[in-house]
């Protein structure tokens, strides 16, 4: 019986951390954008690709910093953001800048790629409505 009641526990306090994180998403000011810097769109570079992040109408800081009108920067590579009530990935198509970079080195292939910048909230959820760039492709040689 013991065993019983830890698990239904156990499975009650699971499934409490599962609700809907679209209700927690982070507001965003009208107006707020974010923009390559570098590089242009249709450039043609060799790699690592050096990457500057743009900014207006909000301040960067590092992830886990929860402050009015802030995020940190996160570069979709090739990709596109799937679902913009959860947490950004964190893999070889979704880099995360959670130290407050606004600049970065980027190791891609030679070819064609799709860049696209995303400002996260303090948890690398996008904000509401989301702070992205245009979608840029460049070629690296």
């Amino acid at each position: 019986m013991k065993f019983q009641v830890a698990a239904a526990f156990l499975v009650a306090f699971s499934l409490a951390g599962c609700g809907d994180s679209g209700s927690e998403r982070t507001p965003s000011p009208s107006g707020a954008k974010v923009f390559f810097i570098e590089p242009q769109d249709g450039a043609e570079i060799t790699s690592p690709v050096t990457v500057k992040f743009g900014i207006e109408g909000m301040e960067v800081v590092p992830a886990g910093t929860e402050k009015d009108h802030s995020g940190h920067h996160h570069v979709l590579i090739d990709t596109q953001l799937e679902d913009v009530n959860s947490p950004i990935p964190a893999d070889d198509n979704h880099k995360h800048f959670g130290k407050a970079q606004t600049e970065a080195s980027l190791e891609l292939t030679p070819g064609k790629h799709t860049l696209q910048m995303v400002l996260g909230d303090h948890n690398h959820i996008p904000h509401d409505p989301v702070v992205q760039s245009e979608v840029i492709t460049i070629t690296v040689k």
